[in-house]
């Protein structure tokens, strides 16, 4: 009994997948001849249709009432799928050996079955209306007569949908089956929401039918509901009845022989509104061809979530959110008091959504789904979704659960609320097919959380995760008793959460960690010894003590602690130890409450009258019988309330307790020494500070402490404490690598692990025990670790060459620790078989993704990266046309005292750098490498090395690095700290040159070198790489936090090490930049925000200020909008505060240089003139030649973009006659590559292409233009260009070829980016004379060209002002392939990119081009042949003798005579 479908067949006809796999198409020029699927790609395109992509029909183009909530009733069929084994795919993937690619592979197959389904859906009518997690419900909307025939195409699309997986060879070894039920009736819409979100729902019988049909249908079964079964064409289906159930199950379609359902088919679809026909037949779904319409956009929008909005807004692909994400899910169920009337269902659900919907936006969290569930509406909130994850997710979570949980009880339409949390690992993306798909979560934690909302009614449940990671005290929760949960193998205990304002529960604050006595406390043998050295003092002296161990989450604080308590407790001294969390902040008093309480012994009492027992036997000497109520609430007891204490005000009371307290403290001090021991101490309230300040001035007392680094400055008591003369402050830092390895051996209890897992632990760690714990449960988890007996030594096949190879080994300093300890077992027990730890075999630990509770770990503190502390310079209320005009003024301001004051603030003398090289440097270094001291000899060398990198001179550079490196060699078996500064100092230079010389991948590889000399290792692997992100950022929030204290100066010999890491940081970025991998751009990021940091560690003002310019520059290239503002007011306001002498006045002419180099690649055309212009007044007054040449340079380039053509000539004039007073070859080739420039785009001469030419053949041998990637490439490119352009292909052919050469040196430098626009020019230029001639290559030419050029644009650092003409090449070569619609879409493009930024060359060729393309005259001559000659020259146009408005005339035209006019 198969049918055919004709609609399917004509898709497979017009060339549409019907297949199903998810595919993300991405849109570029692919040259297809086939002008209807252009345009179909180009509507997919538009974000309106992006955005109905993620909604059904039904709310596409649904009419409805403003106010909410509002109805809409009508009648159709609807479909439930339900797909098994998703869940089991998802735990399979997030658990799989390569965890890199688990997400890319899921989501790959995930789409590929779902997809199907959704193309068949669609195929037969349908609309999806939700997908929910694993499952999709589809809804045919038509009149109730058509119900019937409706059915039936429903039930033929349910058992193609089966024979989808029955046809299909499962990959993975997945058992994948759907489950299907069908119901029919009254349906009802409900549309929901506040402000910001909407929300929709199908609810009534209808829906309740679908739901339970699904319920009872087994692996491929179709159930059609009892309402259904009697609305149904019963001669056409074979059904078999199910036992004591009204519903039925359908085995097949049994048609009449005469039954056409083709035609059926199509009389059925006549009646669905939005069924693609016509000439629209050939697509799957209408809402693929919906025109743009701002105002019907702006509704959609309010029912997506906000990442999603994001990604559409940012054109990032589909896939982009798909990904195995840790998050926290929040279950939400509400099951209502008169569940069959709609009207109160809409008010309730109304209520509930807005309530929930603010509660969750001030959290960080946000509704993903909102669907009837059984007999109630569910919510399915997330939190940690992109872009919104947060330190405390777990307790936000929970938080947010607790008080919609205590909303919803109180709206009194609701009958129970039941609310399951869970956490854990998840898929989170975008699920569906290419025209209707949803973003969703799908896994394990989110059917825990279903279940438990289901099988535990009416509280607020989580899972041990949530219960683990909250961070919250344990008496907050209610271990609940184990049930059996359908789909669940073993959820683990189950928890109430009671609420997060309960009463204080004294002896539930205890320090809780776990400590193994045979387990010793690991690299922090520093740390003990103050805290030994503390008590000694303490015991020695009658003043108080603090000790305050300081240190990130994760890096081991509490067990100092414990190791400092069992110490002090084995010399026989009270220890009162806590643990305080973020709740005991919110608690006033709450530290010293629980503190006095342990002293008092109250934490073991049962019941208050105990309590009330010791309280009296303690403090009847020193307080009152009528004054004892006062601790009635402190202590939860019920002393009888006396006149007196009624009347006392709340700070008269508080002043009471606290004197009370001191002289409890005090007695006890006297009986016995006391410490205090507090863990997580940044938790600790402001009264119990100010308590704890007085107590140090007056007790003799001694409080040890851990703290995380306070979020901002610290209260005034806290900061008093810490600035106490006898108070100790220890910076807590990461392990070294040698414990690293001792952890590791002791947590495995092995005898050596694989080097391969030593360096990928070391490094991804960062020194952190908790990362490196949470890197082995991973690894663990993932079966990658196996482990073998140790063989004994005469079968070991060891020799003196492989000792120390095969396996990294504990350090004999744990061995003898271990020994200690087993002296005394030694004759209990026997030794266990030794074991050493190997990596299961194919494993390559480097392509390994971070775990999921680090995966995320650099999200959490993006939010608090800000501007700590703003100046007055720049009020948040300026905008940002008035910032540029405050920067503009400041350094005219500058420019000006400059010259009024020259004698004071300028130096008195040029730079003298060459002559201090030459006179100097050059012969000391020559003297002591004859006196054979070729330590000295070395680091003149170096510095000659260097001194010719800032002159540009490459070539010198890498003479004087070769010889440095022969010195090195002989000086290679000493390791003293200068040897090894050297050899980083060589390493960074290298690195230097192969930068500039476009040698990228020896660059990166000798930079990271000089890094790992420098004890500053750059991550290799993507775990190292999201853990040293979280460290930075927490690295930078602190820097930020302590700017305004100035912190003491770091050494000699470390401010040496400081300035080559950030030489080294400000290349790497550049260098990852550079590479088209999408992951690429978080080392560039890394890279940029680590020279931050190392700048502001030196304290140099000229370092920070470039440090800050330049991840401004970053953020801006790789489009981070709102980011790089702040960074580049940071730099102004640390520029503005500098005195303005000396390196003051070169700090803010770099700075002028940098903004105005930033501005100019970033098309702002105008102020890149403006800073430009300062910049080079700047430099000619300080006599620097050198970056008066640079700054010269880049205004020319600004001013040609503008068609300023006067100031032009001007600031030409001034660079020749500087390069001629200087000699400066760097200078000259520049000023010729702009009169080349001038020649090919203005329509005029300043300087005759033979003279230019001339230049470059007398000039391409020059050692310093060879060794300096750009400036060649540009001249070369240039000249075949201007070949090209006279059709001279052998002269065109000799430049181009030349080069080409050049091209593979890739360097992130404008003159790069400019030399290629040139080269590809020519290239552009080439291919029309191939089309010409007919050329069988010319095709493949085209698609390679305009992929060059694609790849250019998308490159992260090709500056903005590079676009319009790249974009106008790739218009050409769209128009040359017969792609007209394409080639309007690019030359629009960059006719508003030019509008924006004010570039005047390139939108009048752009308007000719436009003009010519468009018009229907073809170019009977070549055009440039004969205008060439008749240029006219500058000196013309300033006579007047020839206009300038005529200058139009001689500008190139690109031909397109080749073919008809394909417009």
């Amino acid at each position: 009994m198969i049918f055919t479908t004709f609609r399917h067949e004509r898709l497979i006809a017009s060339g549409r997948s019907v297949r199903g796999p998810f595919s993300v198409t991405i849109t570029s020029c692919t040259f297809a001849l086939n002008m209807d699927t252009r345009k179909e790609e180009g509507l997919e395109d538009r974000a309106i249709v992006k955005i109905a992509a993620h909604l059904p029909d039904l709310i596409v183009y649904g009419d409805f009432s403003p106010e909410r909530p509002s109805m809409d009733y009508f009648d159709g069929v609807l479909m439930f799928v339900d797909i098994s084994g998703f869940t089991e795919m998802t735990e399979k993937f997030s658990t799989a050996m390569y965890m890199d690619r688990g997400a890319e592979q899921l989501v790959e197959l995930l789409n590929h079955y779902m997809s199907a389904i959704v193309e068949k859906v669609l195929i037969f009518g349908g609309d999806i209306l939700k997908f929910a997690g694993d499952a999709l419900l589809a809804l045919w909307k038509v009149e109730r007569r058509q119900l019937k025939n409706f059915i039936t195409v429903v039930i033929k699309c349910s058992l193609e949908i089966h024979g989808l997986f029955e046809a299909q060879e499962l990959e993975e070894g997945l058992d994948v089956r759907v489950k299907i039920g069908l119901a029919a009736g009254h349906i009802t819409m409900l549309v929901f929401g506040d402000e910001t979100r909407d929300y929709f729902l199908v609810i009534g019988q209808a829906v309740d039918d679908v739901r339970l049909a699904q319920n009872m249908a087994q692996m491929n079964d179709v159930i059609l509901s009892p309402n259904c079964w009697q609305l149904c064409d019963r001669s056409m289906v074979e059904i078999e009845r199910i036992p004591d159930q009204r519903a039925v199950k359908v085995n097949f379609l049994k048609p009449p022989p005469t039954f056409n359902f083709d035609e059926f088919f199509t009389n059925c679809m006549t009646f669905m509104e939005y069924y693609p026909s016509g000439e629209h037949k050939n697509i799957l779904r209408l809402a693929c061809m919906l025109e743009s319409d701002p105002d019907l956009e702006l509704s959609l929008q309010k029912y997506m979530m906000e990442n999603i909005l994001k990604q559409i807004d940012d054109k990032q692909l589909r896939g982009y959110l798909s990904e195995l994400r840790p998050v926290t899910i929040v279950f939400v169920n509400l099951v209502f008091k008169d569940q069959a009337k709609a009207e109160v269902i809409g008010s309730a659900i109304q209520d509930a959504s807005v309530h929930i919907n603010s509660v969750l936006r001030a959290l960080r969290g946000q509704i993903n789904k909102v669907f009837m569930f059984d007999k109630g509406c569910s919510f399915l909130c997330v939190f940690g979704f992109p872009g919104e994850k947060a330190p405390n997710e777990v307790s936000h979570a929970l938080e947010s659960a607790v008080d919609i949980f205590d909303f919803c009880s109180q709206v009194h339409k609701i009958h129970t609320v039941s609310i399951g949390v869970a956490s854990g690992t998840v898929f989170c993306g975008i699920v569906g097919h290419s025209v209707r798909h949803e973003y969703t979560v799908i896994g394990q934690k989110v059917n825990i959380a279903a279940r438990m909302m289901t099988y535990y009614p009416g509280v607020v449940t989580c899972d041990s995760v949530t219960y683990n990671g909250s961070n919250l005290p344990p008496y907050f929760f209610k271990e609940l008793p184990k049930k059996v949960m359908k789909g669940v193998a073993d959820a683990g205990p189950v928890y109430q959460c009671l609420g997060l304002h309960e009463k204080v529960m004294f002896g539930m604050a205890y320090l809780i960690c776990n400590r193994n006595e045979g387990y010793p406390l690991l690299g922090r043998d520093k740390e003990i010894k103050y805290f030994m050295y503390t008590m000694k003092e303490f015991l020695g002296s009658n003043c108080s003590r603090v000790l305050m161990y300081e240190g990130l989450s994760g890096y081991g604080k509490s067990q100092i602690l414990m190791e400092a308590e069992c110490l002090a407790q084995r010399e026989n001294h009270r220890t009162i130890a806590i643990a305080l969390t973020k709740i005991s902040f919110q608690q006033n008093f709450y530290t010293i409450q629980i503190l006095m309480a342990i002293v008092l012994g109250l934490d073991v009492c049962k019941h208050y009258k105990e309590r009330q027992t010791n309280i009296q036997n303690r403090v009847k000497t020193l307080l009152e019988e009528k004054f004892y109520c006062l601790l009635n609430d402190i202590f939860h007891v019920q002393f009888p309330i006396s006149r007196e204490a009624s009347k006392m005000t709340t700070l008269k009371k508080q002043k009471q307790l606290e004197a009370l307290f001191l002289k409890i403290l005090e007695q006890k001090a006297k009986e016995e020494r006391i410490i205090f021991i507090i863990d997580e101490a940044q938790f600790v309230d402001l009264a119990s500070w100010a308590f704890m300040e007085k107590l140090i001035r007056t007790v003799p007392i001694c409080i040890v402490m851990s703290l995380c680094p306070f979020p901002r400055l610290p209260c005034a008591a806290a900061g008093a404490i810490i600035k106490n003369r006898n108070t100790t402050y220890v910076a807590i830092g990461a392990l070294r690598p040698e414990d690293i390895r001792n952890k590791v051996c002791l947590d495995l209890n092995v005898e050596g692990i694989p080097k391969e897992l030593d360096s990928y632990l070391v490094e991804g760690s960062c020194g952190i025990p908790f990362y490196c714990e949470e890197l082995l449960r991973n690894l663990d988890h993932h079966r990658v670790l196996v482990f073998h007996p140790l063989e004994c030594e005469e079968k070991t096949n060891v020799t003196w060459n492989n000792l120390f190879k095969s396996l990294s080994k504990p350090t004999e300093k744990l061995k003898m620790l271990e020994c200690h300890g087993e002296e005394e077992e030694e004759e209990e027990e026997e030794e266990e078989p030794r074991e050493v730890c190997h990596l299961a075999g194919g494993v390559r630990l480097k392509n390994l993704s971070p775990p999921a509770s680090l995966k995320d770990k650099e999200e959490t503190n993006l939010s608090k990266t800000g501007i700590v502390k703003k100046r007055d310079i720049f009020s948040e209320n300026l905008s940002s046309d008035e910032i540029s005009e405050r920067i503009l003024n400041f350094f005219d301001s500058v420019i000006m005292k400059m010259r009024t004051l020259e004698e004071d603030i300028i130096p008195l003398e040029a730079c003298q750098c060459e002559e201090i090289l030459e006179v100097v440097i050059m012969p000391l270094a020559h003297h002591f490498l004859a006196l054979g001291e070729n330590n000295k000899a070395l680091y003149y060398f170096l510095e000659i090395a260097s001194a010719y990198l800032i002159m540009d001179d490459n070539y010198m550079a890498y003479t004087y690095l070769n010889e440095g490196e022969r010195l090195l060699k002989t000086l290679k078996d000493k390791k003293s700290w200068s040897q090894t500064f050297e050899l980083a100092t060589f390493y960074c230079l290298k690195g230097q040159v192969c930068f500039n010389m476009g040698q990228m991948v020896l660059a990166k590889k000798t930079l990271r070198k000089a890094l790992k000399l420098l004890n500053r290792v750059f991550p290799s692997n993507l775990v190292s790489l999201c853990l040293q992100t979280h460290v930075e950022k927490k690295r930078h929030f602190r820097y930020m936090n302590q700017e305004a204290q100035e912190g003491p100066s770091p050494g000699r010999k470390r401010l040496a090490q400081l300035h080559q890491q950030t030489a080294c940081f400000s290349l790497l970025w550049k260098i990852y930049s550079l590479n088209y991998f999408f992951h690429y751009k978080y080392y560039a990021q890394l890279a940029a925000l680590m020279q931050v940091n190392t700048a502001l560690e030196t304290q140099d003002a000229f370092q920070i200020t470039k440090a800050y310019l330049e991840l401004s520059l970053h953020h801006q290239l790789a489009g981070d909008q709102g980011v790089w503002f702040k960074y580049e007011i940071m730099a102004m306001e640390h520029i503005f505060s500098l005195p303005l002498k000396g390196e003051g006045i070169e700090i803010v002419a770099y700075a002028a240089t940098m903004l105005g180099h930033t501005k100019l690649m970033m098309g702002h055309l105008e102020l890149a003139t403006d800073l430009g212009s300062r910049a080079q007044k700047l430099w000619a007054l300080l006599r620097n030649p050198k970056q008066q040449f640079e700054s010269l340079c880049w205004l020319s380039r600004c001013l040609l973009l503008k068609n300023r053509h006067k100031h032009l000539i001007q600031v030409l004039e001034c660079l020749w006659d500087l390069s001629v007073v200087e000699g400066h070859i760097f200078g000259k080739a520049f000023f010729y590559f702009v009169c080349m420039d001038v020649m090919l785009y203005s329509g005029f001469v300043y300087r005759t292409f033979e003279e230019c030419l001339d230049f470059v053949c007398q000039n391409e041998d020059n050692a310093l233009l060879q060794f300096h990637s750009g400036l060649l490439l540009g001249l070369y490119s240039c000249i075949a260009v201007w070949y090209a352009r006279l059709q001279e292909w052998s002269d065109f052919i000799r430049f181009s070829s030349k080069a080409k050469t050049l091209v593979l040196r890739r360097t992130p430098t404008p003159l790069y980016l400019i030399g290629m626009c040139r080269y590809l020019e020519g290239q552009v230029l080439h291919l029309q004379k191939q089309i010409a001639e007919l050329s069988e290559n010319a095709q493949d030419s085209g698609v390679e060209i305009f992929k060059n050029l694609e790849s250019l644009a998308t490159q992260n650092t090709t500056g903005v002002v590079f676009y319009p003409r790249l974009y106008h090449l790739m218009a050409y070569i769209c128009v040359l392939m017969g792609d007209g619609q394409n080639c309007s879409l690019f030359l629009d493009m960059a006719l508003s990119l030019c509008e924006a930024q004010g570039n005047v060359l390139e939108k009048c060729w752009l308007e000719m081009s436009k003009e010519w393309w468009y018009s229907n005259s073809r170019l009977t001559e070549d055009r440039w042949r004969r205008i060439v000659h008749s240029l006219p020259s500058w000196e013309k146009i300033v006579a007047n003798k020839v206009h300038a408005q005529d200058i139009q005339k001689y500008k190139f035209l690109m031909r397109v005579n080749i073919l008809d006019n394909p417009f």
